[in-house]
């Protein structure tokens, strides 16, 4: 069982930076990949970033260049680093946790879900 719980959202303008920050809890932390998706008022929910337990990123092509994600597993963090932001970027951003790296970008196929937090870029 892990339990993910994020914080660090905000209201932000465009141009500007936050840090996405994702507490887990369980002893087998290591074993999974960990990761954020965002889903926007009214519609779906998408991948973000995800690295792997070994350090392996990958990232959706919108967060290329603006955004790195991190984990210390020392701690059960993962951190998700997100700057020049955009009002597109405006959403709910979800961490989440999965055994397998290789299927992160598909939602269907995470195990564990935080409940999430809000972000919100002015123009």
């Amino acid at each position: 069982q892990v339990l993910l719980v994020e914080s660090g959202g905000g209201m932000v303008q465009a141009g500007g930076s936050l840090r996405l920050s994702c507490a887990a809890s369980g002893r087998t932390f290591h074993n999974y990949a960990m990761g954020w998706f965002r889903q926007a008022s009214g519609k779906e929910r998408y991948f973000v970033a995800a690295i792997s337990w070994n350090g392996v990123t990958d990232y959706a092509e919108s967060a290329k260049g603006r955004f790195t994600i991190s984990r210390v597993d020392a701690n059960k963090m993962v951190y998700l680093q997100m700057n020049s932001l955009e009002p597109e970027d405006t959403a709910v951003y979800y961490c989440a946790a999965s055994t397998k790296f290789s299927s992160f970008r598909d939602s269907g196929a995470m195990d564990y879900w935080g409940k999430g937090t809000l972000v919100t870029v002015s123009s």
